[in-house]
């Protein structure tokens, strides 16, 4: 019996070429994929980032865990299968944006080198921009702006990342972000600083 996959013939080479739509946008796509602890400060960084990046000029479209959770992905759970699929389905949506020529901002804990490297695989070593959000664990949880801390302490939320299920911390990063020791203004001035060489537009040379 044939699978499925046996029949799919993808039309990509149907579909508009992504330098065609970043010199429409007048930037470079990327992905700029925000890891770390909940608490830590990826989201809020994601909207700051987004505000500045759009205040340049720039198309921009933030992926956070909640809201994916909660549409695409709402039929998964938080086992480590559950949690691969999570990132894997989002590299696939993010890579979507990135042939549409937008730059995405992705706020996801992704607790595991493994589970970063299947992101990073699926989006291209060329296009993923990884930022370590780190804050301590006690700060995090002094944050604890949803409750889930206190939720995951008193095992009212199994499999909770830092509590009960582990973070590795990333050993190879493009950029880290110490949230407890840095303001919201001088964390995303770092990012920029960063990011703004790697979208900024320029023609291609023959």
């Amino acid at each position: 019996m044939q699978s499925h996959s046996e029949n799919l013939f993808p039309v990509h080479h149907e579909i508009l070429d992504r330098t065609v739509k970043e010199k429409l946008l007048q930037q470079r796509a990327r992905v700029v994929w925000l890891t770390g602890l909940s608490g830590a400060g990826k989201t809020t960084l994601a909207k700051y980032l987004e505000e500045e990046l759009f205040n340049r000029g720039f198309l921009t479209q933030i992926l956070d865990g909640d809201n994916i959770r909660s549409g695409v992905n709402n039929n998964l759970g938080f086992s480590d299968a559950d949690r691969h699929e999570n990132i894997r389905r989002i590299a696939e949506i993010s890579k979507l944006f990135l042939n549409c020529g937008i730059i995405t901002i992705n706020c996801f804990i992704s607790p595991t080198d493994d589970i970063r490297a299947i992101a990073r695989r699926i989006i291209g070593e060329e296009d993923f921009i990884e930022i370590y959000v780190n804050a301590p664990l006690a700060v995090c949880e002094d944050r604890d702006v949803k409750g889930l801390y206190s939720k995951a302490r008193r095992g009212e939320i199994k499999e909770f990342t830092g509590i009960t299920s582990p973070f590795e911390a990333p050993r190879q990063v493009d950029l880290e972000i110490r949230t407890d020791l840095l303001t919201i203004g001088q964390s995303v001035a770092k990012i920029l600083e960063f990011v703004l060489p790697e979208i900024l537009y320029r023609e291609m040379q023959a």
